[in-house]
């Protein structure tokens, strides 16, 4: 393991574990005077019945794209006044997991930091944990923070 990080990945989905796990990103970058890299994942929506497949909208599509880019600017002026050194925004379309894994590798990350829901028992099994997707995944060393640990 390559250590001090240079460049830290934080995803981010807007809540509440998210906001406490970039807390703890910000932390390290500004410890080890790394480059953050907020991003955020999301799917497209689409919807399977009996008669076929519907899909969204471009005009949808572009309002997704819009939002996800409002809300990472939004958190990144916050782990900017937080004290990360260097702040850069990315994001991604597809299941989460497989985003986040592929972000990291593709942007050079050392690390990837992110919050978890701490579901368990049967919220757990129907809505899996995109944390343990990435921990079982991630070429890179993954810092799980749980919901409301943050630094």
């Amino acid at each position: 393991m390559s250590f001090p990080w240079k460049k830290v990945l934080c995803p981010v989905d807007f809540s509440e574990p998210a906001r406490g796990a970039m807390a703890s990103a910000v932390q390290i970058a500004r410890h080890l005077d790394a480059d953050l890299v907020l991003f955020h994942a999301y799917q497209l929506p689409g919807y399977t019945l009996p008669e076929g497949s519907v899909v969204a909208s471009p005009r949808m599509l572009q309002e997704l794209s819009d939002r996800a880019e409002a809300h990472l600017a939004e958190w990144k002026a916050l782990a900017e006044a937080q004290g990360a050194p260097r702040v850069a925004t990315e994001k991604g379309i597809g299941e989460p997991a497989l985003q986040i894994v592929h972000a990291a590798r593709e942007l050079g990350c050392d690390a990837i930091v992110l919050g978890t829901h701490g579901r368990t028992g049967l919220a757990h099994a129907i809505l899996g944990s995109t944390a343990e997707q990435v921990v079982r995944r991630a070429a890179c060393p993954v810092v799980t923070v749980r919901s409301g640990s943050a630094a």
